[in-house]
């Protein structure tokens, strides 16, 4: 089977743009999100190489243009990839190299928001493949839909997991997850938007308003693990022991927060019987 060496495809022709300054204060509907994703011949960008690039351009929940290319990695791809990805050396014969894709990604990507699922996996890639290349990274803001959907998803209520397939099978996304870069950008758009609507719902509106809250809830996260490991477990009727107990500290943690946030500044902060102030333990 013969594969083009690349392919560019741009849905709806747009506008040239450098990077937006001041991008934190932009409301997140109106900015434009680079949703990338890349595929590899491993796990490591110190040890492996990109064979697959797909990028897709979302702006007001809608794709507007799309950017795919294979990459010849220089180095043979391994039966497992192959298998996985479907993505083969003689796919790879003709393609280019990373070098020279890479300025039209940058290109396609300027003044977005660089999105990705498990972003530290794709960037890494790319960044490295950059400095590899001679060429500057941009400093994109970047956004991970894993790390937003850990929080805005409730697990096992809706889903068992934050894997991309489980959310675009949870939102009903038209794209589906292949394993192929530009069908896995475009599932992670789909994805990115229908989290993007939850936010909204929760009062969170722009880049700089976002960041705040997933620390927040991160850093409530990690208290209620800490927490829960020195309550001992009640037994409960049915079998719900790990969820009723874990809906007491998230309340627990919740009034907390909110107490404190209602004082005033040098007020005593509440406490735990006996007097002294109180706060999760360490984890």
């Amino acid at each position: 089977m013969s594969v083009p060496a690349l392919t560019v495809v741009n849905v709806t022709e747009t506008s040239e743009s450098s990077r937006v300054p001041g991008t934190a204060g932009l409301r997140l509907r109106d900015l434009d999100f680079a949703v990338v994703d890349v595929e590899t011949t491993g796990w490591s960008p110190e040890e492996a190489g990109i064979t697959e690039i797909g990028a897709v351009l979302l702006r007001h929940g809608q794709v507007v243009a799309e950017f795919s290319s294979l990459v010849n990695p220089g180095t043979p791809v391994p039966a497992p990839i192959t298998e996985l990805t479907g993505i083969s050396d003689q796919m790879l014969t003709v393609a280019p190299p990373v070098a020279a894709v890479l300025p039209g990604l940058l290109a396609f990507a300027r003044g977005s928001v660089l999105t990705a699922h498990n972003a530290r996996f794709d960037v890494g890639f790319l960044t490295a493949a950059c400095e590899a290349a001679g060429l500057p990274w941009p400093g994109f803001e970047v956004l991970d839909t894993v790390r937003l959907a850990r929080q805005l998803m409730a697990t096992p209520d809706e889903v068992p997991d934050c894997k991309l397939r489980t959310l675009a099978d949870y939102f009903g996304i038209p794209a589906r997850p292949s394993h192929r870069a530009l069908a896995d950008a475009r599932a992670t758009a789909g994805v990115l938007w229908q989290l993007l609507l939850r936010l909204a719902d929760r009062e969170v509106h722009t880049l700089g308003e976002l960041a705040v809250w997933l620390d927040e809830r991160e850093a409530e996260a990690e208290a209620e693990a800490g927490l829960a490991a020195t309550v001992p477990p009640v037994p409960a009727a049915g079998g719900r022991t790990a969820r009723s107990r874990t809906r007491a500290l998230r309340t627990l943690l919740r009034w907390r927060r909110d107490k404190v946030a209602a004082l005033p500044d040098g007020a005593p902060h509440p406490t735990k019987p006996g007097g002294s102030p109180w706060s999760p333990p360490s984890s």
